[in-house]
């Protein structure tokens, strides 16, 4: 379960009798979860802050509050004093950080998705609204693969899947490159644009088409997060050497 899901799941389930191990750790992130909204709700907030607010002991808070940070969803910072300082140390507030607040903000997902839909209508709907959306994807994807030709194009043919990997990740994709029987495949463990892609299935195929070009060789999308897989999966197969880098072999790392 990535971050972001973890946090917009804000259930609490009641268990009678023995409660499993899983049960344990899903109401863990329960709480949580409920620590991490209190402090988007109410901005910085004290250890005693949260506790009240949440009904926990402070204890518990600053157990929640180490595991939040460790996942970089909250940093502490010292108290802003207005006026008068009064003597001793300023209390220390925990803030969310940027990747915390990104996780509870899917009004971007909508405003893409309410964009698409626009460019779609207005280019006429039907056949005329999917190409319009497919050039927008195309598009966005061409601008981001600068980035990627350049790794790809400095790494050897053997590790250009690799370097792919890599380049994605910086992106916030989560990608790896491993072995096949046949050849590579390059896994995306995170989709930042999963939600709207369901709607708009372009932005996957723009993507392939990409990686397509950027490998020299043909692809395959076996899997996407935006259709309910867990992991984004292309299969690279396995050609020949050639001479040239820019149609160099795809051999298993």
């Amino acid at each position: 379960m990535s971050r972001s899901e973890e946090l917009r799941n804000n259930g609490v389930v009641k268990y009678e009798g023995e409660v499993p191990q899983t049960d344990v750790a899903t109401g863990e992130r329960s709480t949580r979860n409920r620590v991490a909204r209190s402090i988007l709700d109410h901005g910085p907030s004290t250890v005693a802050d949260l506790a009240k607010r949440l009904g926990l002991t402070q204890a518990a808070v600053r157990r929640h509050l180490d595991a939040l940070a460790a996942d970089d969803v909250v940093q502490a910072k010292e108290q802003r004093v207005y006026g008068a300082r009064t003597r001793g140390r300023p209390a220390k507030v925990f803030a969310l950080t940027d990747c915390g607040r990104d996780a509870f903000d899917q009004s971007y997902d909508k405003l893409a998705a309410d964009a698409l839909t626009w460019i779609s209508r207005a280019a006429g709907g039907g056949e005329q609204g999917e190409a319009a959306v497919t050039a927008f994807a195309r598009a966005r994807i061409a601008a981001q693969a600068h980035a990627y030709r350049e790794a790809v194009e400095a790494a050897p043919p053997e590790q250009r899947t690799e370097a792919l990997a890599r380049a994605l990740s910086a992106d916030g994709y989560a990608a790896t490159a491993r072995s096949a029987p046949v050849g590579e495949q390059l896994c995306q463990h995170h989709c930042p644009v999963a939600h709207v892609a369901e709607q708009f299935p372009q932005l996957c195929e723009a993507e392939t088409e990409v990686f397509s070009a950027l490998l020299g060789t043909h692809v395959q999308r076996l899997a996407t997060i935006a259709h309910g897989d867990g992991v984004c999966t292309t299969y690279i197969p396995k050609t020949a050497h050639s001479a040239s880098a820019s149609t160099a072999g795809r051999n298993p790392a």
